[in-house]
């Protein structure tokens, strides 16, 4: 539990102070990625929804690390699982959506490890 949840805070809160710290230039490469698709014109609302969403995966696996570390509860990391399960989730139906199926398979790896966290978290 401890691993999956240092390795999703890890991920998500880095992924999303980057988009947070960065907005415009993200802002304005997802505008580009997403040009040709369905999902034109979406942006502004997409990528607030998926910054929040990786942050909070990203904070609630790190107060769920040191939950399980020091009372060995499990709920606020098994939230920070769904979380990321979730925003992986939808990364990947926007890489997808965008044709970029390079990018969508990059994610694949990080999809299963936050499947597997959830399952070890359900699990305890």
């Amino acid at each position: 539990q401890l691993a999956f949840a240092a390795f999703v805070a890890v991920l998500f809160i880095q992924s999303g102070l980057d988009k947070v710290f960065n907005w415009k230039s993200e802002k304005d490469f997802y505008t580009q990625h997403f040009s040709k698709s369905i999902l034109n014109g979406s942006v502004p609302l997409l990528m607030p929804t998926i910054t929040l969403m990786e942050l909070a995966a990203g904070v609630l696996s790190a107060i769920g690390f040191f939950q399980v570390l020091f009372t060995q509860q499990t709920g606020i990391g098994t939230l920070g699982m769904l979380f990321a399960v979730a925003a992986l989730t939808m990364l990947f139906f926007g890489q997808r959506v965008a044709k970029d199926y390079k990018g969508a398979a990059v994610l694949v790896p990080y999809f299963l490890v936050a499947v597997a966290g959830l399952w070890v978290f359900l699990g305890a």
